[in-house]
């Protein structure tokens, strides 16, 4: 399996055979560099910098979860911690990664029977095994209202099945686990290298390590990764670790928003999303759209966004606060408002802490907008 495998140019009707005969190469995409299914190294490329270049996911490419171990202790207990934040995940996704399931209504014992009928459907079709699906549907129609303990298959299994649940949920081939590394001593290194192998060879995972290098565990293949100009030239050298591989966040665990819905991961933009759905005048608003303004332009992953009234709304949260987000965000930003946009930002706490005067802010900048004619481009999302 190869990832981000182009399409060649299509042979033209008038019959031009050394096209057809000879068609022209197809160009990997950066992010194709390292082997699917296997551990990487990737030196020399800090993780937020990998974060802000794969936002939004490229088309072809494999879903990414973006890992910040807290503690490493024995294998066991950091495979087990491991796949205990990956079933919070695919419990946050429900039900995008079961066909149907969006239309059960309550989780009385009608709604459990018929969403594992569903899971069971499901697995029958696909690699899937049944059982392990239907406990996991079962529990993801009670979160997060009654969240279950942990999972009661084996590990191996609950691998195997995250990566699968993990990759539908974005229609993807494959899934990657993108681990930060901290700067760790040897045997806490070698037990994190164990892990992510471990992980690979039970499931479907592909893992990539970047952030701090890595000393004690040479088995490991690095691979260099190209990323794009515009974000490599965020990074200013300064010949050290690069600070996100030693700067403690909370968050453990980060995956790409799901295109129509407030992120499963944030607090802020789901508690958004409940002010102002009593709005009549926030109607036409999308969530996690990408905006294509041009084929050959720069895609945008915006957090919130009024396509007719050209309104981008970004929620922040403390992926934001770093040197090179925040560099990326004040380019985009700008990029946004030549094209016509105008961007309004918002900190989680400000969301959380006074959601009636964030609301208040987008309805008259909206007011204005449309006072002033739709947004020229139309609506160019995806």
């Amino acid at each position: 399996m190869t990832y981000g495998a182009g399409m060649a140019h299509p042979v033209r009707a008038d019959g031009e055979a050394a096209e057809a005969l000879h068609p022209p190469a197809v160009i990997p995409a950066w992010w194709a560099a390292p082997p699917p299914r296997l551990v990487s190294h990737l030196p020399d490329v800090d993780p937020e910098v990998l974060r802000v270049a794969l936002d939004p996911l490229p088309p072809a490419a494999p879903a990414i979860v973006h890992y910040r171990p807290a503690v490493v202790g024995s294998l066991g207990d950091l495979v087990d911690a491991l796949l205990d934040q990956l079933d919070s995940v695919a419990l946050a996704m429900f039900p995008r990664w079961l066909p149907t399931a969006d239309r059960l209504d309550g989780e009385g014992m009608l709604g459990v029977a018929a969403v594992r009928a569903l899971a069971a459907r499901a697995a029958a079709r696909s690699r899937h095994f049944g059982p392990f699906l239907a406990d996991l549907a079962e529990r993801g129609l009670r979160f997060p209202r009654r969240p279950g303990g942990r999972s009661r298959f084996p590990a191996e299994v609950r691998a195997a099945g995250l990566a699968r649940v993990i990759a539908e949920a974005y229609d993807r081939e494959g899934c990657v686990l993108l681990v930060a590394l901290p700067d760790l001593g040897p045997d806490a290194e070698r037990t994190l290298v164990a892990a992510a192998e471990w992980l690979v060879r039970h499931s479907g995972f592909t893992v990539w390590l970047t952030g701090a290098p890595l000393r004690h565990a040479d088995r490991i293949r690095s691979v260099t990764v190209t990323v794009p100009a515009r974000f490599a030239d965020l990074v200013v050298p300064t010949g050290r670790t690069p600070e996100t591989a030693t700067r403690r966040e909370s968050m453990l665990l980060a995956w790409p928003p799901i295109a129509g819905v407030p992120r499963g991961d944030s607090a802020a933009e789901q508690a958004l999303e409940r002010a102002l759905a009593p709005h009549a005048w926030a109607r036409g608003r999308r969530w996690n759209q990408t905006y294509e303004w041009h084929v050959l332009g720069e895609a945008y992953r915006l957090d919130l966004f009024w396509p007719a009234e050209g309104l981008a709304v970004e929620v922040d949260g403390p992926e934001h606060r770093g040197p090179i987000a925040f560099a990326n965000d004040r380019r985009r930003d700008v990029q946004l408002q030549l094209l016509g946009l105008d961007v309004l930002r918002f900190t989680n706490e400000q969301v959380l802490s006074d959601a009636p005067a964030v609301v208040d802010g987008i309805r008259r900048l909206l007011a204005r907008r449309r006072a002033d004619g739709t947004h020229p481009h139309g609506d160019e999302t995806s």
